[in-house]
């Protein structure tokens, strides 16, 4: 039972602005799948995976990590924090065991380097600022279409990776100090973290493309991870309060070297309800007791940075707009527990703009910014889902929220959340 999956390619990708419970659903399905590719985003990401009372935050390394039997990529896509992936390789020693040939990191990925943090840091010092994570993700991706960036294939070699780390800070420090009146970043210590870092990742670097390609003439099944959520997309999302990095389904080519003929199956997961981090529109917001109300009940606050997110009721209108672009026609529903305490449950059929209705989501945030949500309103059922892993088991109210939920947005949600374990999932069958 369950989400039906093409075995051969999976992509699961979040539907709304990220922290949709993506990491639980990857980790959920890995076990059925030969390779986990994590193929965009860097350290900004925190996909929680909870296994036998254990908590993992994973920003860097793919979610069915966990699996002894999976081998996990990341791609060439992906933002790598050398630091962050070496700490979360020490901290899974214990229940991953070895990685040898379970883990392997994209020869042409770009390394995120000091002066990318404080290039960020000092972009968001402005009034101006789009809420990011402070992790140097923007100014590594500039400097990855600029032409600038640092590879991992440039570890390869210790004589040519000082010289280059050594000549990319001296041109980052005059950006530094001439445009921002910042401090220079250390060229000297720069050059010592990353050649000890250097030492650590070396065993995992390969041409991932190769691997993934004679993966693929093999019969190997693949199961691509996303990283944030579609409205963050860099063109897609809210821009300019985004990310920058394709987070849809049309980035896992360019993210990691497979042709998007072969991915058979998009599964998008969403929330019951909506959420946000940092700046940028979000028309169902609540900024009252029901806002806060769905925080606390949710711990909604980001597993990067510990900021509490913004809630508000579900979307239907972003989340039917997010599936389009996605080409999904399943979804994922995570946290239905959340809701259990509330009278009424609403949820958002359109926008009102002036004089204008929209049944799609606007590409300008000055608009965004001025939606005004029309709602259909649910009765709540006032009592626990919690762990619940059998539909016919959820109260009434429950099962008609979700089955309204599927009338609104014309997709089915074959698999339901009803907690943080692995094993608090509902798999329904077809005639449920």
């Amino acid at each position: 039972m369950g989400i039906q999956v093409d075995i051969q390619n999976t992509a699961i990708i979040g539907m709304q602005w990220g922290d949709e419970g993506k990491g639980k659903i990857v980790d959920r399905y890995s076990g059925d799948f030969n390779y986990i590719v994590r193929f965009q985003g860097g350290a900004n990401a925190g996909h929680t995976v909870v296994v036998n009372d254990e908590t993992f935050v994973f920003h860097l390394l793919p979610s069915g990590v966990l699996n002894p039997g999976t081998v996990n990529v990341i791609g060439n896509g992906v933002a790598v924090d050398l630091a962050q992936l070496c700490t979360e390789i020490d901290g899974i020693a214990d229940a991953a065991g070895s990685l040898e040939n379970r883990l392997w990191i994209s020869d042409r990925a770009s390394v995120v380097l000091p002066y990318h943090k404080e290039r960020d840091r000092q972009s968001e010092s402005g009034e101006e600022k789009i809420g990011t994570t402070l992790r140097g993700i923007g100014p590594l991706y500039s400097d990855k279409v600029g032409r600038k960036s640092f590879r991992v294939c440039d570890l390869l070699d210790s004589d040519s990776c000082r010289e280059k780390i050594e000549r990319l800070c001296r041109m980052n420090n005059r950006l530094l100090t001439e445009v921002y009146g910042a401090e220079p970043v250390d060229v000297e210590a720069v050059v010592d973290e990353i050649m000890a870092l250097r030492a650590q990742v070396m065993p995992y670097i390969c041409d991932t493309v190769e691997l993934l390609c004679n993966g693929l003439k093999e019969g190997k099944s693949m199961l691509f991870e996303g990283a944030q959520g579609s409205m963050l997309d860099i063109d897609f999302g809210t821009y300019p309060y985004v990310t920058s990095s394709n987070t849809t389904a049309g980035g896992i080519t360019n993210g990691c070297g497979v042709a998007a003929s072969e991915v058979k199956n998009i599964i998008g997961v969403t929330k019951a309800y909506t959420t946000r981090v940092g700046e940028g529109p979000m028309p169902t917001e609540c900024t009252d007791e029901t806002g806060e109300m769905l925080r606390d009940k949710g711990g909604e606050y980001g597993a990067t940075t510990g900021r509490p997110r913004r809630c508000g009721w579900f979307d239907a209108v972003q989340v039917s707009y997010a599936a389009s672009i996605n080409g999904t026609s399943t979804l994922a529903l995570t946290k239905l527990d959340v809701l259990d305490a509330f009278d009424e449950i609403k949820v958002c059929i359109g926008y009102s703009v002036e004089d204008r209705i929209y049944r799609t989501f606007p590409a300008d945030t000055a608009v965004c910014s001025r939606c005004v949500p029309e709602y259909k309103v649910f009765r709540g059922w006032n009592s626990s889902t919690e762990n619940v892993s059998d539909f016919s088991s959820l109260p009434d109210k429950a099962r008609e929220y979700i089955e309204g939920l599927e009338e609104i947005l014309g997709v089915t949600f074959p698999l339901i959340s009803t907690g943080q374990s692995r094993e608090a999932v509902i798999f329904r069958d077809k005639g449920e």
